[in-house]
Protein backbone atom coordinates (compact mmCIF):
# COMPACT_ATOMS: atom_id res chain seq x y z
CA UNK A 1 0.00 0.00 0.00
CA UNK A 2 1.50 3.62 -0.72
CA UNK A 3 1.54 6.52 1.28
CA UNK A 4 -1.26 8.16 0.05
CA UNK A 5 -3.76 4.97 0.12
CA UNK A 6 -2.87 4.74 3.86
CA UNK A 7 -5.27 6.49 6.65
CA UNK A 8 -4.16 10.19 7.25
CA UNK A 9 -3.50 8.76 10.79
CA UNK A 10 -1.03 6.18 9.85
CA UNK A 11 0.65 8.67 7.89
CA UNK A 12 1.10 11.19 10.57
CA UNK A 13 2.13 7.95 13.16
CA UNK A 14 4.80 6.84 10.03
CA UNK A 15 5.79 10.05 9.67
CA UNK A 16 6.52 10.94 13.80
CA UNK A 17 8.07 7.86 13.41
CA UNK A 18 10.82 8.86 10.78
CA UNK A 19 11.26 12.08 10.88
CA UNK A 20 10.72 13.41 14.81
CA UNK A 21 14.41 13.22 15.72
CA UNK A 22 15.57 14.74 12.73
CA UNK A 23 12.91 17.62 12.66
CA UNK A 24 13.76 18.36 16.76
CA UNK A 25 17.53 19.09 15.73
CA UNK A 26 16.58 20.86 13.12
CA UNK A 27 14.65 23.10 15.59
CA UNK A 28 17.15 22.46 18.31
CA UNK A 29 19.75 24.27 15.57
CA UNK A 30 17.35 27.11 14.57
CA UNK A 31 16.52 27.70 18.62
CA UNK A 32 19.31 27.00 20.47
CA UNK A 33 17.50 25.37 23.44
CA UNK A 34 16.43 21.63 23.03
CA UNK A 35 13.30 22.46 24.95
CA UNK A 36 11.79 24.91 22.88
CA UNK A 37 12.73 22.54 19.91
CA UNK A 38 11.04 19.07 21.27
CA UNK A 39 8.12 21.68 22.21
CA UNK A 40 7.86 23.10 18.68
CA UNK A 41 8.39 19.56 16.97
CA UNK A 42 5.55 18.64 19.13
CA UNK A 43 3.58 21.15 17.95
CA UNK A 44 4.39 20.72 14.53
CA UNK A 45 3.07 17.10 14.50
CA UNK A 46 -0.14 18.57 16.82
CA UNK A 47 -0.63 20.96 14.09
CA UNK A 48 -0.58 18.08 11.05
CA UNK A 49 -2.84 16.15 13.36
CA UNK A 50 -5.79 18.99 13.54
CA UNK A 51 -5.57 20.43 10.28
CA UNK A 52 -9.42 21.15 8.94
CA UNK A 53 -8.97 19.17 5.80
CA UNK A 54 -7.91 15.40 5.68
CA UNK A 55 -5.29 15.06 2.76
CA UNK A 56 -2.30 13.11 1.70
CA UNK A 57 0.27 14.41 3.17
CA UNK A 58 3.29 14.32 0.12
CA UNK A 59 5.73 12.77 -1.33
CA UNK A 60 8.42 15.76 0.45
CA UNK A 61 7.82 15.02 4.40
CA UNK A 62 10.42 17.04 5.86
CA UNK A 63 9.56 19.84 3.50
CA UNK A 64 5.57 20.02 4.59
CA UNK A 65 7.55 19.72 8.19
CA UNK A 66 10.12 22.52 7.92
CA UNK A 67 6.99 24.89 6.16
CA UNK A 68 4.97 24.31 9.29
CA UNK A 69 7.83 24.47 12.07
CA UNK A 70 9.25 27.56 10.58
CA UNK A 71 5.73 29.18 11.10
CA UNK A 72 5.72 28.07 14.01
CA UNK A 73 9.20 29.05 14.66
CA UNK A 74 8.22 32.73 13.38
CA UNK A 75 5.12 33.05 16.09
CA UNK A 76 7.31 31.78 18.76
CA UNK A 77 9.73 35.04 18.06
CA UNK A 78 6.66 37.22 17.61
CA UNK A 79 5.40 35.97 20.79
CA UNK A 80 8.50 36.47 22.47
CA UNK A 81 9.48 40.19 20.81
CA UNK A 82 5.82 41.45 21.95
CA UNK A 83 6.10 39.52 25.59
CA UNK A 84 9.55 40.94 26.18
CA UNK A 85 8.29 44.87 25.16
CA UNK A 86 5.51 44.74 27.60
CA UNK A 87 7.58 43.45 30.16
CA UNK A 88 10.12 46.62 28.92
CA UNK A 89 6.90 48.70 29.53
CA UNK A 90 5.65 47.48 32.89
CA UNK A 91 9.38 48.06 34.47
CA UNK A 92 8.66 51.37 34.33
CA UNK A 93 5.44 51.46 36.57
CA UNK A 94 5.58 52.33 40.43
CA UNK A 95 5.16 48.72 41.96
CA UNK A 96 1.78 49.69 43.41
CA UNK A 97 1.04 49.91 39.64
CA UNK A 98 2.97 46.55 38.19
CA UNK A 99 -0.07 44.02 37.55
CA UNK A 100 -0.21 40.60 39.33
CA UNK A 101 1.78 37.83 37.66
CA UNK A 102 -1.79 36.46 36.61
CA UNK A 103 -3.04 39.53 35.30
CA UNK A 104 0.25 39.84 33.35
CA UNK A 105 -0.81 36.29 31.82
CA UNK A 106 -4.11 37.69 30.45
CA UNK A 107 -2.57 40.80 29.34
CA UNK A 108 0.01 38.84 27.08
CA UNK A 109 -2.82 36.66 25.53
CA UNK A 110 -5.00 39.20 24.88
CA UNK A 111 -1.54 41.32 23.22
CA UNK A 112 -0.90 38.01 20.95
CA UNK A 113 -4.40 37.42 20.28
CA UNK A 114 -4.26 41.44 18.89
CA UNK A 115 -1.20 41.64 17.39
CA UNK A 116 -2.52 38.25 15.49
CA UNK A 117 -5.94 39.74 14.81
CA UNK A 118 -3.80 42.85 13.13
CA UNK A 119 -1.29 40.72 11.39
CA UNK A 120 -3.90 39.24 9.06
CA UNK A 121 -5.76 41.92 8.30
CA UNK A 122 -4.85 43.59 4.60
CA UNK A 123 -1.52 46.48 5.26
CA UNK A 124 -4.48 49.38 4.18
CA UNK A 125 -6.87 48.71 6.56
CA UNK A 126 -4.50 47.72 9.21
CA UNK A 127 -2.99 51.16 8.88
CA UNK A 128 -6.26 52.48 8.95
CA UNK A 129 -7.56 50.99 11.82
CA UNK A 130 -3.90 51.89 13.89
CA UNK A 131 -4.39 55.51 12.88
CA UNK A 132 -7.51 55.78 14.48
CA UNK A 133 -7.14 53.50 17.53
CA UNK A 134 -3.63 54.28 18.46
CA UNK A 135 -2.82 57.75 16.78
CA UNK A 136 -6.42 58.72 17.64
CA UNK A 137 -6.94 60.46 14.01
CA UNK A 138 -10.49 61.28 12.82
CA UNK A 139 -11.40 59.51 9.56
CA UNK A 140 -10.88 62.57 7.41
CA UNK A 141 -7.31 62.79 8.81
CA UNK A 142 -6.99 59.02 8.24
CA UNK A 143 -8.30 59.40 4.57
CA UNK A 144 -5.75 62.68 3.90
CA UNK A 145 -2.76 60.72 5.13
CA UNK A 146 -3.73 57.27 3.09
CA UNK A 147 -4.80 59.43 0.24
CA UNK A 148 -8.08 57.53 0.11
CA UNK A 149 -11.59 58.41 0.05
CA UNK A 150 -14.00 58.79 3.57
CA UNK A 151 -15.53 56.25 2.44
CA UNK A 152 -12.84 53.84 1.59
CA UNK A 153 -11.62 54.62 5.49
CA UNK A 154 -14.85 53.88 7.10
CA UNK A 155 -15.06 50.40 4.93
CA UNK A 156 -11.25 49.64 6.01
CA UNK A 157 -12.98 50.54 9.80
CA UNK A 158 -15.92 48.04 9.46
CA UNK A 159 -13.73 45.35 8.26
CA UNK A 160 -11.25 45.92 11.39
CA UNK A 161 -14.40 46.11 13.52
CA UNK A 162 -15.77 43.26 12.13
CA UNK A 163 -12.38 41.11 12.44
CA UNK A 164 -11.99 42.52 16.39
CA UNK A 165 -15.74 41.18 17.18
CA UNK A 166 -14.75 37.50 15.55
CA UNK A 167 -12.28 37.15 17.66
CA UNK A 168 -13.77 38.77 21.15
Amino acid sequence: MSSAEQPLNQQIHTLYSDHHGWLQNWLQRKLGNRCDAADLAQDTFVRLLTRQVARPLGSEPRALLTHIAKGLVIDRWRRQDLERAYLETIAHLPEAEVPSPETRVLILETLWRIEALLRELPSATREAFLLSQIEGLTYDQIARRLNVSLITVKRYMRAAFLACLSVA
